[in-house]
């Protein structure tokens, strides 16, 4: 084949393939056509407008929209109840404890005693049986003195519970690994505590030997032999 022959060809192929795209492109625009003249303009925009997802709210088993409507807001009522209580400054939230040292030295005296939790507690006390102050303070969310029950003996406070009452319960909160204090200086930014330092030592600083410190003599060297044998 001849080079003006090929190109004769390839022209004629390229031509025909732009003739089949262009019948493809009209042959589409009249089926979306003859399509929107099929489907009513009202259908295509109900379609459009349309929501495409539904919110449901979610309502456990045995209650209705109303009963659990009602139990939320009792539960918030609880929450707000608390938090106006502030009972996490000295203690877990839920109730007002002392420390530990506190409590020891009040069962040494005789003052205190452990506390065991009460069953059916509320029905004790609705029939009589048994009062607030009876319950442990832990048990019915309240304070260690008794101070949120009216009416009861309040507990007599030690100068440990002064101390802590009145910031010592901050030293409980260190995040020292020993318990209370700073913690270990694992920066080495915090102000050097006990016995003084010394001289510092420098790079090439070798320790004395034992006869070095006895007699203050200086380290003799082995003397060099012969291939390490004579």
């Amino acid at each position: 084949i001849f080079p003006s022959s090929l190109l004769s060809i390839t022209k004629l192929l390229i031509m025909r393939s732009f003739t089949i795209l262009a019948a493809a492109a009209c042959a589409t625009g009249f089926a979306d056509a003859a399509f929107q003249q099929a489907v009513p303009s009202t259908t295509l925009a109900a379609s459009r407008s349309a929501p495409t997802t539904a919110l449901y709210e979610y309502i456990p088993s045995g209650f209705t929209k109303a009963s659990w409507g009602q139990f939320k807001s009792k539960e918030q009522k609880k929450k707000d109840e608390q938090a106006k209580k502030n009972l996490g400054r000295m203690g877990p939230k839920g109730f007002q404890s002392r420390s530990f040292q506190s409590f020891q030295e009040a069962l040494e005296r005789g003052e205190a005693t452990h506390l065991l939790p009460v069953e059916n507690a509320k029905k004790r006390i609705a029939s009589g049986e048994l009062k607030p102050q009876d319950i442990p303070y832990m048990q019915r969310g309240g304070a260690w003195d008794n101070s949120d029950v009216k009416g009861a003996k309040k507990k007599n406070w030690l100068s440990s519970d002064k101390d802590y009452a009145s910031g010592g319960f901050k030293k409980s909160q260190s995040v020292s690994i020993l318990g209370e204090g700073k913690g270990l200086d694992w920066t080495g930014r915090q102000a050097k505590t006990g016995p003084t330092q010394g001289v510092k030592l420098g790079k090439n600083y070798k320790a004395p030997n034992v006869a070095q410190i006895k007699g203050g003599a200086t380290e003799q060297k082995p003397k060099k032999k012969m291939f390490g044998l004579f």
